[in-house]
């Protein structure tokens, strides 16, 4: 089995990558952003130092100026512009020290604090060549400036060099500077474009996978609820995203399956009363009819069975000398005359007897030895020859039950199942319980019922009897009987000629009988609710 993954899981993981490549991008972006200010604040601490570095090398070409014709004059403006020239040098190592203090010196002062030790070096030089090249002039017998004097000039332009180096040298650290920050924003860059396009597939990835984790799920969660609003429960929910949605589309499942049980057992308990209450207000209507024309009926049929049977007694010469054809007319006709009249009055007399309503009597029963009695009578009918009958009890059945009515109950079943087969036909009997009820099973091989047969099978005046004989009021008759009883009586069949099975269940307790007081028990006699093993058929 699958492990599964949680809906929070998904989220964290998108999160992660989307959180993941955001920081990226910000990352490379502020990266970026940091050389570009560095090599801003470089390249301004390096002009700063040019500009002072471009001042000094002013003073420093200052001291090669048109020389003055009076040496002591030349010399002390030469001292003057030294003075400021070493005063600006200071300057500028305070300068430098702060740039490297700041970190913004490319290589950290080093080349600029060795040239400004060699212009030290060189300007202490100047100074001594200055110092000698005055000691040899006398006043105004000197023939030659202190600027032209071979060591002063040599220390000077040596100076002069170094202050133009350092100047050079703070030029390039900007170049450096520069080329370091492109470097850096190229790499910046580089990390900028791969973030923003693994972002970009991240995206479209959790698009994809948000459809497939969220919106298809939930939608078909959707269409699952509206299929259920509109009483549709034979499509479940299908979703295998593994996580809490598809869990809740199983109990979505589990719970429209249970819904849609109870939806058809509503349906099923909705037609059942309606058929029920059909059936009532027909029987209301027969029993009126019934009791008020069965009387009035009865007189004539009684006149017309008198007329019949007197006529046939007044024509037994008469049929003897006629001709045979007409004899036997005459004998046919009276028959026929007679029949009817009994099949009339007796159906009169079963619909009168049954519109007397009230509760009949109920005793504890042996159901074992009453299925027993109705088939010994049953194996005399005319419609048994050729046709087979086993009962098969799985208990010795004691009910409270009207014995003479679930008597005409099982005759009537008996009867139906083998007017509805054909020779060498077999009908099943099983008697056993089930739930709290005694349950009586009628399986014949006969021809079967259609699916509107079933649904009207107990309707009164119905009948699709395959001899073409019957009132249709024995099933509809029986099955008031089991209802009065608190029982129930169901048919079932698997189409025209594949055979009926119907089903009678009637209560092992009375329901009134919690109100009777406990009678004492009786070894071998239980009570009405009492199952003891069947002893076999000798004991029958």
């Amino acid at each position: 089995m699958a492990r599964p993954r949680r809906l929070r899981h998904k989220l964290m993981l998108g999160l992660a990558l989307v959180v993941g490549s955001v920081g990226l991008l910000l990352g490379g972006t502020l990266y970026g952003l940091m050389a570009y200010t560095r090599t801003v604040r470089v390249t301004e601490r390096k002009i700063f130092e040019v500009q002072q570095l471009a001042v000094l090398v002013a003073h420093i070409d200052s001291l090669q100026l048109t020389p003055h014709s009076d040496p002591g004059t030349e010399l002390r403006e030469i001292k003057l512009q030294s003075d400021m020239v070493r005063t600006f040098a200071n300057h500028y190592t305070e300068v430098l020290a702060v740039t490297v203090a700041q970190g913004l010196d490319p290589d950290g002062g080093r080349t600029e604090r060795e040239l400004l030790k060699q212009f030290d070096e060189s300007f202490r030089r100047f100074g001594q060549a200055l110092d000698k090249a005055s000691a040899t002039q006398h006043g105004d017998a000197a023939t030659q400036a202190l600027r032209e004097h071979p060591e002063v000039r040599a220390a000077f332009q040596e100076t002069q060099r170094i202050g133009g180096q350092l100047r050079q040298t703070a030029i390039d650290d900007i170049d450096i500077s520069i080329l370091q920050s492109n470097s850096s924003i190229r790499q910046s860059l580089w990390v900028i474009g791969f973030s923003t396009i693994q972002l970009l597939v991240i995206i479209g990835a959790l698009l994809v996978y948000f459809r497939e984790w969220f919106y298809t799920p939930i939608r078909e969660l959707q269409a699952g609820v509206q299929r259920v609003h509109a009483q549709d429960f034979a499509h479940p929910i299908v979703i295998h995203t593994r996580d809490e949605l598809e869990e809740l589309a199983t109990e979505f499942n589990a719970m429209t399956a249970r819904l849609a049980a109870v939806h058809r057992d509503l349906i099923q308990q909705v037609n059942e009363r309606s058929r029920q209450l059909v059936r009532s207000e027909r029987m209301v209507s027969v029993g009126f009819l019934a009791a008020g024309v069965a009387h009035e009926i009865n007189n004539p049929l009684a006149s017309i069975l008198f007329c019949s049977e007197a006529l046939e007694r007044r024509l037994q010469e008469a049929v003897a000398q006629a001709p045979p054809a007409d004899a036997e007319v005459l004998t046919r006709y009276l028959k026929m005359i007679q029949q009817e009249a009994l099949r009339c009055k007796d159906i009169t007399q079963r619909l009168l007897d049954f519109s007397r309503t009230g509760e009949r009597k109920r005793e504890p029963t042996d159901l074992t030895g009453l299925v027993r009695g109705v088939l010994e009578v049953a194996r005399h009918l005319p419609n048994c020859r050729g046709k087979s009958i086993s009962f098969n009890p799985d208990a010795y059945v004691v009910a409270p039950v009207n014995a003479q009515d679930l008597k005409s109950v099982i005759l009537n079943l008996v009867v139906n199942a083998l007017d509805s087969m054909e020779d060498h036909g077999a009908l099943t009997i099983h008697l056993g319980t089930a739930e709290g009820n005694a349950v009586l099973s009628f399986a014949d091989t006969g021809c079967g019922m259609t699916e509107e047969t079933l649904q009207n099978i107990f309707e009164p005046f119905f009948t699709r009897s395959r001899t073409g004989k019957g009132t249709g009021l024995g099933l509809f008759i029986s099955h008031q009987i089991v209802d009065q009883h608190g029982g129930q009586i169901q048919a079932a069949s698997h189409g025209p000629g594949k055979g009926s099975t119907f089903t009678v269940r009637v209560p092992l307790a009375d329901a009134g009988a919690a109100e009777l007081p406990a009678a004492p028990s009786i070894p071998g006699e239980s009570d009405p609710a009492a199952i003891l093993p069947f002893p076999g058929k000798r004991a029958a």
